[in-house]
């Protein structure tokens, strides 16, 4: 049998800066995601009078140092290049995750930097071109290239990768650049 349980008191301005310290506290995030989860908490369990502004919020926890936007997006990018997801996966996600035009703009640099390695490692996941264990055809190629594609890669170091043989050396790729 299912015991009812009473409905959660609407929140008040003390309980919602408790909820988004304990947010800050327990994940990375960015201002815009904390100010979207405050709203999420007020939306699901009300407030006692005017609700607040959540990005004035996320704005002054930001100020103190709670969050860091530039910070998160260059964690994530690199975990990312990682994974070897590439430079316009990278761009998506961090513009999903609310990160500004401004430290996306600052995050450039970071995200090119890190595109043949990024494609390298997806490369390497899938045994594409020179992880290959046997010289693909010209069909698996394109397959192999439109894959690169899909995870973000640009086209021609795609191609570039796609096309060269088992073993071989992989150096050559960042002078090409």
């Amino acid at each position: 049998m299912r015991v009812a349980r009473e409905p959660l008191k609407p929140l008040d301005d003390p309980a919602l800066e408790r909820l988004a310290l304990r947010y800050v506290e327990r994940f990375a995030t960015t201002r815009v995601r904390l100010a979207t989860y405050l709203d999420g908490k007020i939306r699901l369990r009300g407030f006692d009078g005017a609700p607040p502004d959540t990005a004035a919020i996320a704005k002054r926890f930001a100020e103190a140092g709670y969050i860091d936007d530039r910070a998160f997006g260059s964690a994530r990018a690199r975990a990312m290049a990682r994974r070897g997801l590439g430079a316009q996966r990278v761009a998506g996600a961090l513009h999903h995750a609310g990160i500004g035009s401004e430290d996306r703009a600052a995050l450039a640099p970071v995200i090119a930097d890190l595109a043949l390695e990024a494609a390298l490692a997806f490369a390497r996941r899938r045994r594409i071109g020179p992880y290959a264990h046997e010289q693909a055809d010209r069909a698996a190629r394109e397959k192999h290239v439109a894959a690169m594609i899909r995870a973000g890669h640009e086209i021609g170091l795609a191609r570039r990768i796609a096309a060269m043989a088992p073993g071989d050396d992989t150096s050559q790729l960042g002078d090409d650049r």
